[in-house]
């Protein structure tokens, strides 16, 4: 690798690091706001689509130059996807245990490196496909504890939430561009969604202050550099970051609401975390090379 391409890789990580610490908060502040899951999804995605015009305007006051929010049309299929995945996660974390919503969300990394592998011509290595194998028994064990308990509906919006993110983040690394303001503009969409249910059912939360705080702020650093990442590293490095999120958020929640996993859940989650740090060691040692498959590809 060039040194031009180690340095740009370096970046990257530390970019995507920044982002996957930030977002391990992002869960224990939505629980302190204690409102409604509509009423929290508007405050939460108006706030990061405020974020994103104001970016957007400060950048262009201060250095006179127009800043492209949204590079091609492949900026729009970015921005759709986080747009529906942000209604979904937060279904899932009003739907089921915050241990449950990040152990399956973590499952991006090997959804990231099928859809690589599928659409980029990127095929992930055996090691790679031993990883899944061991996630898959891992997640289906934390669902099939949820389909006893009732969580089921919110098992699966999480699941879903991590197809349609891990969509994100291939057809960021597809086209290899600036894709930092998509997520935070694609919180129009949910926004206007939860605007709509709210006007007919009321506005509920008892501490809006963490919740506005969690749009202003939290969410919008961390989805910035998340999508960020994916210009300068795979997919699959990009999704292994979301490794710190279900680690810390169980933890956070677990010190502050004392709200403890089941013993499925810790099951399930352990057998997901053992196999994604071996699978990061082992990437970390230059194992994991992508094969592209020689398919000329259409600019989008």
């Amino acid at each position: 690798m060039p040194p031009s391409a180690r340095a740009d890789h370096r970046k990257g990580l530390l970019i995507t690091a920044i982002g996957g610490l930030v977002l391990t908060i992002d869960i224990p502040v939505l629980r302190l706001g204690d409102g409604d899951v509509w009423s929290v999804l508007l405050i939460r995605s108006g706030g990061m689509a405020l974020m994103a015009l104001v970016a957007w305007a400060s950048y262009r006051l201060v250095t006179g130059r127009r800043l492209v929010m949204m590079p091609g049309r492949a900026s729009w299929a970015v921005a759709l996807l986080y747009g529906v995945s942000a209604i979904t996660f937060i279904t899932a974390v009003f739907n089921t245990s915050t241990a449950n919503v990040v152990f399956i969300l973590a499952f991006n990394t090997m959804f990231a490196a099928i859809l690589s592998w599928l659409f980029l011509g990127e095929r992930p290595a055996p090691a790679t496909f031993a990883a899944m194998a061991a996630m898959i028994v891992g997640v289906t064990i934390i669902v099939w504890d949820g389909i006893g308990l009732g969580n089921t509906f919110g098992d699966l919006a999480a699941l879903c939430s991590s197809l349609i993110m891990s969509g994100a983040i291939t057809i960021s690394r597809a086209v290899k561009r600036d894709m930092g303001f998509a997520p935070l503009v694609a919180n129009v969409l949910p926004a206007l969604v939860a605007l709509a249910i709210v006007s007919q059912s009321g506005f509920s939360i008892d501490h809006p202050g963490w919740i506005v705080f969690n749009g202003l702020v939290i969410m919008p650093v961390a989805f910035w550099c998340l999508a960020t990442g994916p210009k300068y590293i795979s997919a699959p490095e990009v999704a292994m970051f979301f490794l710190l999120e279900t680690v810390m958020a169980p933890i956070w929640v677990w010190i502050i609401f004392l709200e403890a996993p089941t013993s499925a859940t810790l099951i399930g989650g352990l057998i997901m975390i053992t196999a994604l740090v071996a699978h990061s060691i082992w990437q970390l040692g230059g194992g994991w090379r992508p094969i592209r498959a020689k398919v000329p590809r259409r600019p989008m």
